[in-house]
């Protein structure tokens, strides 16, 4: 009798009928034989010969006894032809499916493809299934319609600063760029205490290196139970931020350096921030995008309380008269170094404002580049510790803010300052 002890490993779509069919001619049996032995009807191995009944447990152990091999043997034999079947019905659904790429910019296509997240071809004819099974895997979804669901009616949940944007497919995939590298975090639930007090901390952070508070920053967030994610920007999102919750008790601050400069980046997470704390009740379905410059601005309640928030948490409204007075790089940096920020974030406050002019100043800002951002370490989970030294006394031991003994004794204590934090 044959013994089939090497694994089956066929490269054409054959039932296990077919293995039977064979071992019935070696034993010149028919079919009503076999049936007669196996203590089955002639109709049913008939089907079984066919693949149209399945080998269940109980056949592949009768048709290891009479036929040969094992058990395991006809259970494989079984499971390779049901995955093959699938994967000839999978090409045809890919294959209807392929109008679905027209819903998707081919900028955005080639962005994943230059991300490496789906495989890098040409987008014909001939790959255009494959690249069809890719972006549903990369949107964990199992087809368009359900994509569509999940994401193309996201719109209905953003809050954006400007209007005139037809970008929703874009943007949504920036955002599932985002989720993925969230989704190799583990973080506590939302404690809106630890982050207040954490972004107070973060503050500090405006003064150091991007190689120091970045890592810091994303630290103190995740002790808070925050999700903070960077992700470059790509084209036609034009998104520099967004704040939103992944579920009740994982909020998310994702950004993009739209804009490269530093002023821009703090601005952008304090403003996000802002809507993480502010508007925490208000509707944890809503996704704030924070966009720059295009269209015509809305000027929401939710968007006016978190623009006024950021201003006030970076430069306090006590100290008005006297930014507005500035006018000259030395100023600025005295100022920026009496209040603890980085004087970038002060010269993009006056340009915002018009009290001077968009050329003026620019080379107290810093450029933010994601080559130095991307070398940096992920964020450990230290959610159960506090950090026993702050973000300022960091900044004091790299030398970076070694004048800012000179802060205002009243500035943590300041009510109108502190209304942000809760205090």
């Amino acid at each position: 009798m044959t013994n089939f002890t090497h694994p089956f490993n066929p490269d054409w779509i054959s039932p296990p009928g077919d293995t039977i069919d064979d071992l019935l001619e070696e034993l010149d049996w028919t079919q009503a034989q076999l049936a007669k032995r196996l203590g089955y009807t002639t109709k049913h191995v008939s089907q079984l010969v066919n693949g149209k009944a399945p080998i269940t447990e109980d056949t592949a152990l009768k048709l290891a006894r009479v036929l040969g091999s094992t058990e395991e043997f006809w259970l494989e034999r079984e499971a390779q032809y049901r995955a093959a079947l699938v994967k000839v019905e999978e090409t045809g659904c890919l294959e209807s499916w392929v109008d679905w790429l027209d819903e998707i910019p081919i900028k955005v296509i080639k962005e994943l493809q230059k991300a490496c997240k789906i495989t890098d071809c040409r987008l014909d004819a001939k790959n255009k299934p494959g690249i069809v099974r890719e972006l549903l895997e990369f949107f964990d979804v199992a087809s368009p319609d359900e994509w569509r669901a999940c994401y193309a009616q996201l719109e209905g949940q953003f809050r954006r600063s400007y209007t005139g944007q037809d970008n929703t497919n874009v943007i949504t995939t920036w955002m599932r760029l985002g989720e993925l590298e969230v989704e190799k975090q583990s973080c506590p639930h939302f404690n809106r205490a630890k982050f207040e007090k954490a972004v107070q901390e973060i503050r500090t952070l405006t003064v150091l290196p991007p190689e120091d508070s970045i890592p810091r920053l994303r630290q103190l967030c995740l002790e808070a139970g925050v999700l903070w994610v960077l992700v470059p920007k790509i084209p036609g999102a034009r998104v520099s931020g967004l704040a939103r919750w992944l579920n009740r008790h994982r909020p998310l601050i994702q950004m993009s350096l739209y804009g490269k400069s530093n002023d821009r980046f703090w601005f952008t997470f304090f403003h996000e921030a802002a809507h993480i704390l502010l508007h925490e009740k208000a509707s944890k379905e809503a996704i704030f995008l924070d966009e720059w410059e295009q269209g015509e601005k809305i000027e929401s309640d939710q968007e006016h309380e978190a623009n006024e928030q950021a201003r006030d948490w970076l430069i306090p409204r006590q100290y008005e008269a006297e930014l507005y007075s500035l006018r000259s790089k030395e100023k600025v940096t005295a100022f920026a170094e009496k209040i603890g920020i980085h004087p970038g974030i002060v010269v993009g406050r006056l340009q915002h404002e018009g009290k001077v002019r968009k050329d003026c100043m620019n080379g107290l800002k810093e450029k933010m580049t994601m080559n130095v951002i991307e070398k940096m370490p992920q964020p450990t989970d230290e959610s159960a510790q506090e950090t026993e030294q702050s973000a300022y006394d960091l900044a004091v031991k790299l030398g970076v803010i070694g004048a800012a003994k000179n802060l205002p004794p009243d500035l943590s204590s300041n009510k109108e300052y502190m209304s942000g934090f809760g205090g």
